[in-house]
C-alpha cells in the first residue's frame, strides 16, 4: 500500500515501527491518544465514535514519528510555539470532519506536508434536498462498527463445517456480520452482538437494524439456552499462526488465553540504553531485582522509619493497594485489602475441612469442587487439600503433648501417637488362636487428650461463667461414658456372586461432664454435654472388622484398650489448657452397651439363661413371681470372684450346684461395665413384647391358649396389615427404633382395639399402654428430676399397677415367665436413677447413630484397600465429632435460620456442562 494512503486508529495501540522508536528513547507511551496528547496538546480519549473520526492519515503519523525519532523535530515543532491539531489533508478522516475538529483553535504551518482539501466523492452522499441520505448514514455506521470489532469478534469464515448460508446468517450479528458474541435478542426476535447493537443505538437511534422496529436497551434479553448451546457447539479454526487446532466456540476464549499466557512469558522485550541490553524488572532474577530496587528500597525504609515506626511491609502493601486502585483493578485490591486486614481472600482451611467432613466429601470429590469453583469464579474461595491436611493434624490424636503422673503402666510415654494397628500388641504364635480381623484404633489416652483440647473453649467459658479463676490448675474430674456395639453385616453388596458376611464392632466414648473442686463452693460442674445421645459427641476409639460374638478376637483387640483404661483410673493427666498446665482425673462408666454385649464382656450366660438379669441374681421364675421388688446385686468385681469360683470349684459341687452358686457366670469378665439399663434397647425390647401382646389379643388367646402355628401367622398378618393401613407402619422395618416409637402410642392402641371384640380386654390393653407411656419418660429423659418430676415420683405406683395387670389380665402370657426388659423396667429403674440421676443420658443411642456414620464414611471416604480402609473411616469419623469444626457448621445453620442465603443462579449457569460431584446448594449457602 502507498504510504500516503495509510490510516491509523485514533484510539488504537501504536504500530511496531513507532513502538521501536519509543523503546529506544525509553518513552512509556504505548497508544495513539497518549502521543496525540503529547504532540498536538489535544486529549482525544473522551471522544465518542459517533461524533468524532476514528482514524488519522499518514501525514499525522509522520509528524508524531519525527517528534521522537531525531532532532529534526525542531523543524516541525518550534520550542516556543504549541502545536495545534487542525484539518489539513484530503485523505485524513480528521481533515474531512471539520465540524468535529475545526472548532479547535490554532494552525500548523507545514506547507511541505499539508495539501488542499479534495471534495470529490462527496456528491454521492447527498439527496436531492442537499441532506445526507439516511441509507448512506446507516451503511457508514455499519462499516464503522464492523471495522471497530473485527479484531474482537470472529469471522464466519473460521467455521470448519461448510454450513448453509441461512444457518450462517442465523448465528451472525446483523450489524457487524461476525459470529455472535454475547448475543442479545430484541423484542422483534432478531439477534445481535450486545456491544454492536448498543453502538448502533447511540448513532442511529433506538430501533432494530434489521426491521426498524422500535426497541430500547432495556428490552434486550438473552436468547434461549437451546440456541446458546447450538452456538457454543460451533467448531472454529484457531486464528493464531501455527496452531491447527479446531475448537468449540464455547471454549475458544479459553484456548486463546493459553496462547496469550505463552506469549506473555516472552513479552518483556529488551530495551537498549547506552548500547547495552536492559531487561524488564519482572524478567530479572530475585538478586538482580533487589540490586535495581536498592535505591528505592532505601528511600521507603527511610520514610517508614520516619513516619510509620519502621513498618516497611505496611508501607509497601499500601503503595501496591493505591497503585491497583488507581488502575481500577478493584478486585485484586479488595483481595489484597482482605489479606492486610487478616481476613484472607477465601475461607479458612478449618472451615473448608468442616464443609468436607460434614458433607461427606472424599478427597477427590473435594478437589474437583475446589478446581471447579476456582475456574468459574477466578478466586481461590476454597483451600487446596494440603491446607486441609495441615488443619486436621491439630484435631487428630497425637498432636498435643501431655504427661501422666504417675506414668501409665505398660504404656509408652510417647505422646505423638496417631492411628495404630488394633492387633499391634498381640503376641502371635503357632499355638494361639488365629486372629484374622482387621482393626485400627487410637491410643486411649491420646484420644482423651485430643477430645479435651477440642473442648478447650468450653472449659474456659465454663470457668468464666461459674466465676472461677481461669488459672485454676485442677484437678478437673472428667466423667466418660463408654459405648461398644456390634454392627452386624456391613459388607458392600457389589453383585458378582454371594457376598461374604463382614461384621464390625465399634468402641467409642463421650465426655459427659467436667467438674472442678473449689475451696469456696466445693465441686462445681463447668461443662456438661447438652446432647449426650448425639452422634456428634460420640468419639470413636477403635474400629474392627470382627464378630462381637467371637470372644477370643474381641478380647485380643480390646484387651490393650482396657489395660490403658485401667491404668488411667489411678493416674492424673497433666495437659496445657488455655496456656496453663492443668491436671485431670477420669471416671469411666461403661453404660453404652446392649444386653448381648454386657453378657459377653462380663462373662454371663446368654439372654436365654435362667438368670434373667444382668443387674441382679433373679431367675426368670423369681422375676415373674415378684415383678417389682428387686435390688442391684451384680458388679464387675463380683463377677470376677464368681468366675474364679466357677474355674476352681473349691467346694467340689456338681455342675448344676456350681452354676447356681455363681449365678450364670461362665467366662472371665474383661471389661468393667456399670450395671444399668440401655434405654434405647429397653424401648425396642418392650415394644417387641407389646407387639406380641397385640397379636395374642387379636387371637383371643386368653380364651384358648392352644392355637396352631398357622393361626398365629394369620394374627400377625392381620396386625401388620392394620398397622400399615392405620399407622403407616411397614412390617419390613420391624423392629427398629422408629417402629418401636410409633408403635408405643395411644393412637396405636386405639387402632388395635378396633380388632378386639371384648370391651373388657380393650380397657385392660388401653390401661396397660397408658401406664407404660407414663413410665417411659422416666428412663428416656436426660434429666428426669427436671423434665418429668411428677412422673418420677409416681413411678413406683405405676410400675406396681403395671405388674398387677400383667399377673392378672395377661396371666396367660406371664405365668412363670417375664422378659428381660420388662423385669428391668419394673424392678430397677428407680434405684438406677437414684444412683446416677438419669438413665436416658447414659444410653447407647449416640453409638448406634455412629454405626450409620460408619457405613456412610466407609462408602464415601475410605480407600478401597482393606489395609487403609478402617484407618480412613476412623479419621473421618473423629473429625466429624470435633466441636471445633461443628462450630462452623452451627454458624451456617444459624445464618440459614435467620434467612441469609446465597443466590446460586449465576453459579449454576456457569456450571452447565461441568460435572460437579457435590450438592452445590448446601456448599454455596455455607
Amino acid at each position: 500500500m502507498d504510504q500516503q494512503n495509510r490510516s491509523y486508529p485514533v484510539h488504537g495501540p501504536v504500530d511496531n515501527e513507532t513502538q521501536d522508536v519509543l523503546r529506544r528513547k525509553e518513552k512509556k507511551a504505548t497508544s495513539w491518544p497518549e502521543l496525540i496528547s503529547k504532540v498536538f496538546k489535544i486529549d482525544v480519549r473522551g471522544d465518542l465514535d459517533s461524533k468524532h473520526p476514528t482514524r488519522f492519515c499518514h501525514n499525522c503519523w509522520s509528524i508524531m514519528h519525527q517528534k521522537f525519532s531525531n532532532s529534526c523535530s525542531e523543524v516541525y515543532f518550534p520550542r516556543n510555539n504549541a502545536v495545534e491539531w487542525k484539518p489539513h489533508s484530503s485523505t485524513c478522516d480528521i481533515c474531512n470532519s471539520s465540524k468535529n475538529w475545526g472548532k479547535r483553535k490554532g494552525t500548523i504551518h507545514q506547507n511541505a506536508i499539508i495539501k488542499k482539501r479534495k471534495i470529490s466523492g462527496e456528491h454521492g452522499k447527498k439527496n436531492k434536498n442537499g441532506n445526507i441520505s439516511s441509507l448512506w448514514k446507516k451503511n457508514k455506521t455499519l462499516d464503522q462498527i464492523k471495522n471497530q470489532c473485527k479484531h474482537i469478534h470472529l469471522d464466519p469464515n473460521l467455521l470448519v463445517v461448510d454450513y448453509p448460508s441461512h444457518f450462517i446468517k442465523s448465528v451472525t450479528c446483523q450489524v457487524c456480520e461476525h459470529i455472535l458474541s454475547d448475543p442479545v435478542q430484541t423484542s422483534c426476535k432478531h439477534l445481535f452482538c450486545r456491544t454492536c447493537l448498543l453502538k448502533y443505538f447511540k448513532i442511529m437511534g433506538c430501533y432494530c437494524p434489521s426491521c426498524r422496529h422500535t426497541c430500547f436497551p432495556t428490552d434486550l434479553i438473552t436468547p434461549v439456552k437451546s440456541f446458546l448451546s447450538i452456538l457454543n457447539s460451533l467448531i472454529l479454526k484457531c486464528t493464531v499462526t501455527g496452531c491447527d487446532e479446531e475448537i468449540l466456540l464455547g471454549k475458544y476464549s479459553q484456548h486463546i488465553s493459553k496462547h496469550k499466557e505463552i506469549k506473555g512469558k516472552d513479552a518483556y522485550a529488551h530495551i537498549n540504553k547506552g548500547g547495552r541490553p536492559r531487561q524488564h524488572l519482572l524478567s530479572l532474577t530475585r538478586r538482580a531485582q533487589k540490586h535495581r530496587l536498592r535505591e528505592l528500597k532505601m528511600q521507603v525504609k527511610a520514610f517508614s522509619d520516619k513516619e510509620e515506626g519502621g513498618d516497611v511491609k505496611s508501607v509497601c502493601l499500601t503503595l501496591f493497594l493505591l497503585a491497583l486502585r488507581a488502575r481500577n483493578e478493584h478486585r485484586q485490591a479488595d483481595e489484597l485489602e482482605a489479606i492486610m486486614e487478616g481476613r484472607g481472600a477465601g475461607l479458612q482451611p478449618a472451615v473448608c475441612l468442616a464443609i468436607r467432613v460434614n458433607t461427606f466429601l472424599s478427597c477427590s470429590q473435594y478437589h474437583k469442587m475446589y478446581r471447579t469453583v476456582k475456574a468459574i469464579t477466578g478466586r481461590q474461595i476454597f483451600q487446596p487439600l494440603h491446607a486441609l491436611r495441615n488443619a486436621e493434624k491439630a484435631l487428630l490424636p497425637g498432636y498435643h503433648p501431655f504427661e501422666w503422673k504417675p506414668p501409665l503402666k505398660n504404656v509408652s510415654t510417647s505422646t505423638d501417637v496417631g492411628i495404630i494397628d488394633g492387633l499391634s500388641g498381640l503376641n502371635r504364635s503357632v499355638d494361639e488362636y488365629p486372629v484374622d480381623a482387621i482393626s485400627k484404633r487410637f491410643r486411649y489416652d491420646a484420644a482423651l487428650v485430643s477430645a479435651l483440647k477440642d473442648l478447650e473453649e468450653n472449659i474456659l467459658e465454663g470457668l468464666k461463667s461459674k466465676d472461677l479463676e481461669e488459672y485454676l490448675s485442677g484437678p478437673f474430674i472428667v466423667v466418660i461414658k463408654e459405648s461398644c456395639d456390634g454392627m452386624g453385616d456391613v459388607s458392600e453388596k457389589h453383585g458378582c456372586g454371594p457376598a461374604v458376611p463382614e461384621k464390625a464392632v465399634r468402641f467409642s466414648f463421650t465426655i459427659m461432664n467436667i467438674s472442678v473442686t473449689n475451696s469456696k463452693n466445693g465441686s462445681v460442674r463447668i461443662f456438661e454435654e447438652a446432647k449426650p445421645n448425639s452422634e456428634l459427641c460420640c468419639k470413636p476409639v477403635c474400629l474392627m472388622l470382627a464378630d462381637e460374638s467371637d470372644h477370643e478376637t474381641l478380647t485380643a483387640i480390646l484387651g490393650p484398650l482396657i489395660a490403658e483404661r485401667e491404668s488411667m483410673k489411678y493416674s492424673e493427666l497433666l495437659l496445657e489448657i488455655g496456656g496453663i498446665r492443668r491436671s485431670f482425673k477420669f471416671i469411666f462408666r461403661g453404660t453404652g452397651y446392649d444386653e448381648k454385649l454386657v453378657r459377653e464382656v462380663e462373662g454371663l450366660e446368654a439372654s436365654g439363661s435362667v438368670y434373667i438379669c444382668t443387674l441382679c441374681d433373679a431367675t426368670r421364675l423369681e422375676a415373674s413371681q415378684n415383678l417389682v421388688f428387686h435390688s442391684i446385686t451384680r458388679s464387675h468385681s463380683e463377677n470376677l470372684q464368681r468366675y474364679e469360683t466357677w474355674r476352681a470349684n473349691p467346694y467340689h459341687e456338681s455342675v448344676d450346684e456350681l452354676r447356681d452358686r455363681v449365678k450364670g457366670v461362665s467366662a472371665k469378665p474383661f471389661i468393667e461395665t456399670l450395671p444399668s439399663i440401655d434405654a434405647l434397647h429397653c424401648d425396642i425390647g418392650n415394644a417387641a413384647e407389646f407387639y406380641r401382646i397385640f397379636q395374642l389379643e387379636i387371637g383371643e388367646v386368653y380364651k384358648n391358649s392352644k392355637a396352631t402355628i398357622e393361626e398365629r401367622k394369620k394374627w400377625q398378618a392381620t396386625l401388620d396389615k392394620h398397622l400399615r393401613k392405620r399407622m403407616n407402619l411397614k412390617p419390613i422395618m420391624r423392629m427398629n427404633g422408629n417402629f418401636a416409637r410409633k408403635l408405643m402410642s395411644k393412637e396405636t392402641v386405639e387402632a388395635i382395639c378396633e380388632l378386639i371384640h371384648s370391651e373388657e380386654r380393650k380397657i385392660a390393653l388401653t390401661e396397660l399402654m397408658d401406664l407404660y407411656l407414663k413410665m417411659k419418660p422416666v428412663w428416656r429423659s436426660s434429666c428426669p428430676a427436671k423434665e418429668c418430676p411428677e412422673l418420677l415420683c409416681q413411678y413406683s405406683y405405676h410400675s406396681q399397677r403395671f405388674a398387677e395387670l400383667l399377673s392378672t389380665k395377661f396371666k396367660y402370657r406371664y405365668e412363670g415367665k417375664i422378659t428381660n426388659y420388662f423385669h428391668k423396667t419394673l424392678a430397677h429403674v428407680p434405684e438406677i436413677i437414684e444412683r446416677d440421676g438419669s438413665i436416658g443420658a447414659w444410653a447407647s443411642e449416640g453409638n448406634e447413630s455412629g454405626n450409620k456414620l460408619f457405613r456412610r464414611f466407609r462408602k464415601m471416604n475410605a480407600r478401597q484397600s482393606k489395609t487403609y480402609e478402617m484407618e480412613d473411616v476412623l479419621k473421618h469419623h473423629w473429625l466429624y465429632t470435633s466441636k471445633y469444626l461443628q462450630k462452623f457448621m452451627n454458624a451456617h445453620a444459624t445464618l440459614k435460620n435467620q434467612g441469609f442465603t446465597v443466590d446460586l443462579e449465576p453459579f449454576q449457569e456457569h456450571q452447565e456442562g461441568i460435572d460437579c460431584p457435590v450438592d452445590s446448594l448446601e456448599l454455596m449457602e455455607f
